[in-house]
């Protein structure tokens, strides 16, 4: 039988021809042998395998560079000359290299570029003696959506594998780039942005390096696993219904969602959704190891002037908070209620219940809310979904060829909660009216929680799962909520799923909500979320390091 003829315009042959252009651009020295790829564990605990270390790519002073610093203690040793930046370049690089063999966690990568800019980072600083600026030398990695001048974005669309690298930078980039930065890699996304599960026809699915049967999180998935991995001591993702928090707590790490628009936004990917209606907007921000880290880049950011890289940034500077006076605070903090239609995992409740106990001995005032009908989870997830649905979409999917990832395919909504909040049928703009009501009633509604109970912050479980198998992440309740809101919103690791400790199977409605299965997810990292209103992000950050500290105490 004569072999099926693929013509060359094929999706299948453009993708095969762009995996071959990045293959290519790998140092052979840095590519893992099919001897030590047989040698991985079985049970895809990559973290846990230190594969890094046993794959021998690294020396062992890369190793320490990548293992044993914060960013926050890394910017002065590159500030003095302890280390350059041609060497912690490098050293992130071949384990961001490693991550990717490994996990699929990037989409472009760009090292040739890298090591340039960091030699003459290096050579500035060797000649004029100060720093170009506050991240002087420091790798930071950036989800795909972001544009890096002569870099490709297709943002998981291989119909965007057309189009011509990009002419100019983000504003994001363009900060970051005078602030010092270097930047070295891009991140993987879900086909969408849209799905919990970073997965594509162009990059393939990220793993999660904890676990590889289990899903990274999205949309900012490749964020999630290459800091997780070590790959990245500080990444950049997005946030509109949890894409940074979802990572986060699927990986692991510290994941900060701002108030909208306070980190810029401006030149990210166009024409991934139509601009100017009324909606939910996304937010950009880190993850990293350590809330210090997450504090480093929202400071910084903001004490740089943002507005003047980008008109739609809010003109509000960094206000950094500490009490002196009072070196342990006593913390109002109100706990978000469990939403009976969507259950926490056992794990989950676990980590929640344990946090509460050991903020309460610390001596902060603990509010448990009650589930006010007018502050109703269910009800804020369905408005939400009604934002993403209710006007005109783009589909960048059908004009290629390819076919719909599994997560996409499945279209997890909130709806099996109730019905829309606004009718559906209304006229365009009484619907955005409407709309627009129903949120501002929403957001009062909490207004009146913070006042009347005097709230610091709020507790609240991060997603009711940890990472699950891939593709069964579902509907993401737990965050999307404080974007509807606009709250900035903290993910802070804390505990382990442990099939001893929970041992009780837990199944739920299938493509909606993610069952519980104890042998799948053992071992996986839980967290907890940290919330604070608009535009109080510095307040934020403050309460989730005494909350971070006093967990762990």
């Amino acid at each position: 039988m004569a072999k099926e003829s693929i013509p060359d315009n094929d999706w299948r042959v453009i993708v095969t021809k762009k995996r071959a252009q990045l293959d290519a651009q790998v140092p052979a020295e840095w590519r893992l042998s099919e001897t030590f790829l047989a040698s991985i564990p079985a049970s895809g605990r990559l973290i846990e395998g230190d594969v890094v270390r046993r794959s021998g790519i690294l020396t062992d002073a890369e190793l320490d560079i990548t293992e044993k610093y914060s960013a926050t203690e890394l910017l002065p040793k590159l500030a003095c000359g302890d280390v350059s930046s041609l060497q912690v370049t490098t050293a992130f690089c071949k384990r961001a290299t490693i991550a990717n063999q490994l996990t699929s966690c990037l989409t472009e990568h760009f090292f040739d570029k890298a090591l340039e800019r960091a030699r003459f980072l290096d050579e500035y600083l060797r000649k004029e003696k100060r720093v170009i600026g506050p991240l002087h030398g420091l790798p930071v990695s950036i989800k795909d959506s972001f544009c890096v001048q002569g870099i490709q974005s297709t943002v998981g669309y291989v119909s965007f594998l057309a189009r011509e690298p990009a002419a100019s930078n983000s504003a994001l980039v363009e900060m970051l780039l005078d602030l010092g930065a270097v930047l070295y890699v891009k991140t993987n996304v879900p086909q969408t942005m849209m799905t919990a599960d970073s997965d594509n026809n162009i990059f393939g699915r990220t793993l999660n390096p904890h676990n590889t049967t289990l899903t990274a999180g999205g949309s900012s998935g490749g964020e999630g696993a290459l800091v997780a991995f070590r790959g990245s001591i500080l990444g950049v993702g997005t946030d509109i219904a949890g894409s940074i928090r979802i990572p986060a707590l699927c990986c692991g790490v510290y994941g900060f969602k701002p108030t909208i628009d306070r980190i810029p936004w401006g030149g990210q990917v166009a024409d991934i959704a139509m601009e100017g209606l009324p909606g939910l907007k996304p937010a950009a921000g880190p993850l990293a190891h350590s809330l210090s880290d997450i504090n480093l880049f929202m400071s910084t950011v903001l004490r740089a002037d943002p507005w003047k890289y980008d008109a739609t940034a809010s003109p509000v500077p960094w206000q950094g908070l500490s009490d002196t006076t009072n070196p342990q605070p006593v913390l109002t903090i109100g706990v978000l209620p469990e939403d009976a239609h969507f259950p926490l995992h056992p794990p989950v409740r676990r980590a929640l219940d344990s946090a509460i106990t050991a903020l309460s001995n610390a001596g902060h005032r603990i509010f448990h809310l009650d589930s006010d009908p007018t502050r109703d989870l269910a009800y804020a997830n369905r408005l939400a979904f009604q934002y993403f649905v209710y006007g005109p979409h783009i589909d960048h999917i059908a004009s290629s060829g390819e076919h719909p990832v599994p997560s996409v395919a499945k279209m997890s909504s909130p709806m099996f909660t109730g019905p829309f909040p606004v009718d559906m049928e209304l006229p365009p703009y009484e619907k955005i009216d409407a709309l627009h009501k129903a949120r501002q009633e929403y957001a009062d509604a909490w207004r009146r929680a913070w006042v009347e109970h005097g709230l610091d912050v709020i507790l609240a479980p991060g997603a009711q799962n940890t990472a699950v198998p891939h593709d069964t992440y579902g509907w993401p309740p737990y965050t999307l909520i404080w974007n509807l809101l606009d709250y900035p919103a903290c993910i802070l690791p804390y505990g382990k799923a442990a099939k001893e400790l929970d041992p009780e199977p837990m199944i739920l409605a299938d493509g909606v909500q993610p069952s519980y299965d104890p042998d799948a997810v053992d071992g996986a990292p839980c967290a907890i979320q940290v919330i604070a209103p608009r535009f109080q992000d510095e307040k934020c950050l403050w309460a989730a390091a005494i909350v971070d500290r006093d967990i762990r105490s």
